[in-house]
């Protein structure tokens, strides 16, 4: 069973390994070096700046989160120990249930995620060549009404 909550302080940590995984199982396109720089980034810059929301199973313990502003997913991120369970569609689903619309920014080299999102009804919209830091990995705009 997931059930969703927002995230605390004390949730920190366990939220920047699930991201650091996440990305290690699912962005087979970066260099470690890519994912030094963007770790840093998330540490000490996004993560204490913004409220998730948190999925979590029966003992608390976080399994993924979705970042949002306005009706945009910034960040959905899942523990892939717990891919393919549900866990990001009950996300998603949550925040469709707040919004009357969503979009969302994917890497086009990420296929899982990309498929992951046209499964559960977005489209593409636009394409972008850079990614929000100026770098060479293309990013897809999807939109889901």
């Amino acid at each position: 069973m997931t059930t969703i909550r927002f995230s605390s302080p004390s949730d920190l940590p366990i939220l920047f390994d699930i991201w650091h995984a996440a990305v290690r199982a699912t962005h087979t396109f970066l260099t470690e070096q890519d994912i030094a720089f963007y770790a840093e980034q998330v540490r000490d810059t996004y993560l204490p700046s913004c409220s998730f929301h948190v999925a979590v199973g029966a003992d608390d313990q976080p399994r993924g989160f979705l970042g949002m502003t306005g009706s945009k997913i910034d960040a959905l991120f899942i523990d892939p120990a717990h891919h393919g369970q549900g866990v990001g569609r009950a996300l998603v689903d949550h925040a469709a249930s707040h919004s009357d619309g969503l979009t969302v920014d994917v890497n086009e080299q990420n296929e899982g995620a990309c498929a992951f999102y046209r499964k559960l009804g977005f489209h593409q919209v636009g394409r972008s060549e850079l990614d929000d830091s100026g770098r060479p990995f293309p990013i897809l705009h999807l939109a889901r009404p």
